[in-house]
């Protein structure tokens, strides 16, 4: 044994610290501080659960689990726990389409309607009259799968849109479970952005176009290709010990846990939404992105060129990601980025310049509903995944968390 003085022994204590930080650095890291940061974030803000994994583009580079999959059991999660994603499925969706572009059977700037009719006459409503009638107009713009993609289509979720949930209050608003609902457009197509059901209908383009259920799309030619066997549409029975349970902020600020039961198989798989995951899979199409197009195995699901497209803003001056709620149980109002204008491309919101203390100019990020979130930094050749499971979307405790994880991921 080597005889080391006290002072020698901190000097070398320093210098192993001061590599390993340079080490977790070049991979955008502050590893020695995730757990902390995660666990003490989600117990300072009282939130049941969460999973985060971060990664460079062949490698994990953390994975963290804290909390219980139910109050009930008491069981913990894991980083291999499931979770309805929900608009995290958007992403993939728009793949999904990407791949029919690349293989000529969709052009992007050719009207949607050549595949589904139904959006062949499409009315813009202006406005309400005085007994509360929607005043409509007939669209002068076909919408495209370019503005599918963007959300600039003029279709509307009422949870953000004012005149949309007038209109399906009116109307009685579409059956629970509808895919795609045929609603009047907010706006003329390409003149704004708003968030919406442009991914529903992006969903059934892929379906029209393939022959193919999107369930079926997907695992033939996304998931199952990407090594992604947690993640579908279709729940199985086998897994329903690695479901975490949902909650619900209440009028007093507590948060009341929904019973944790069998999800019953949709009758129609919807683009925009329904898939079931974990953070473990959802790293893995993020790689792909990462990799232009490349995921495990080598396996080529999108071209490079087309990964350009999707990582590329798509909307000019147009600004995204920024909606005001009208159903606070659903959803807060939601603002990524205060105070800067952000894009959009081909799937993803874009941040044209970066967060302070976190993401880099150009990350791709978007989000679900139950306060899942993600973000793809290629600057860095980084991406990070949160999972939680509670309702409204962007509550201010799930915010404060993600950019608690966010500035220990960038700390280093």
């Amino acid at each position: 044994m080597i005889a080391i003085d006290r002072r020698q022994f901190n000097s070398l204590a320093l210098l192993l610290a001061a590599q390993g930080k340079r080490v977790f650095a070049a991979a955008g890291l502050a590893a020695p501080n995730l757990d902390a940061t995660l666990r003490g974030s989600m117990t300072r803000r009282k939130i049941p659960c969460v999973v985060a994994m971060v990664a460079a583009p062949d490698k994990i580079t953390y994975t963290g689990a804290f909390g219980k999959r139910d109050s009930a059991s008491g069981v913990d999660v894991k980083p291999d726990s499931i979770f309805a994603i929900a608009s995290m499925t958007k992403a993939i969706t728009s793949a999904a389409a990407m791949q029919l572009v690349e293989q000529g059977k969709v052009n992007l700037h050719e009207p949607v309607s050549k595949f589904l009719p139904e959006l062949g006459k499409l009315d813009v409503m202006t406005g309400f009259d005085a007994a509360g009638k929607p005043i409509l107009r007939s669209a002068t713009k076909p919408v495209t799968l370019h503005h599918l993609l963007t959300h600039t289509s003029g279709f509307a979720y009422d949870t953000w849109d004012e005149s949309m949930l007038k209109y399906n209050m009116r109307h009685g608003g579409p059956a629970a479970g509808t895919v795609a609902p045929l609603t009047p457009l907010i706006f003329e197509p390409g003149t704004r952005w708003q968030y919406g059901t442009s991914a529903d209908w992006t969903g059934r383009l892929v379906e029209a176009v393939s022959g193919l259920t999107l369930e079926q799309y997907f695992q033939r030619n996304i998931l199952q290709p990407l090594g992604m066997k947690d993640t579908t549409f279709i729940f199985p029975a086998e897994k329903f010990d690695r479901l975490v349970s949902s909650s619900r902020r209440q009028p007093d600020g507590s948060l009341k846990e929904d019973s944790r039961t069998m999800p019953v198989p949709p009758k129609a798989f919807n683009g925009g939404g329904g898939l079931f995951s974990t953070a473990p899979d959802y790293v893995l199409f993020m790689q792909m992105i990462l990799k232009h197009g490349r995921g495990a195995n080598n396996a080529q699901i999108l071209q490079p060129k087309t990964v350009a497209m999707m990582t590329t803003n798509q909307i000019g001056e147009v600004s995204a990601g920024k909606l005001k709620t009208f159903r606070p149980t659903i959803s807060s109002d939601v603002d990524f980025h205060p105070g800067v204008t952000d894009g959009f491309t081909y799937g993803f919101l874009i941040n044209k310049t970066a967060y302070q203390g976190g993401r880099s100019a150009g990350s791709l990020a978007w989000a679900g509903v139950e306060n899942t979130f993600y973000w793809i930094d290629p600057k860095r050749s980084l991406c990070a995944v949160v999972m939680m499971q509670f309702f409204p979307f962007v509550d201010t405790q799930a915010v404060g968390l993600l950019g608690d994880f966010e500035k220990a991921v960038y700390a280093g």
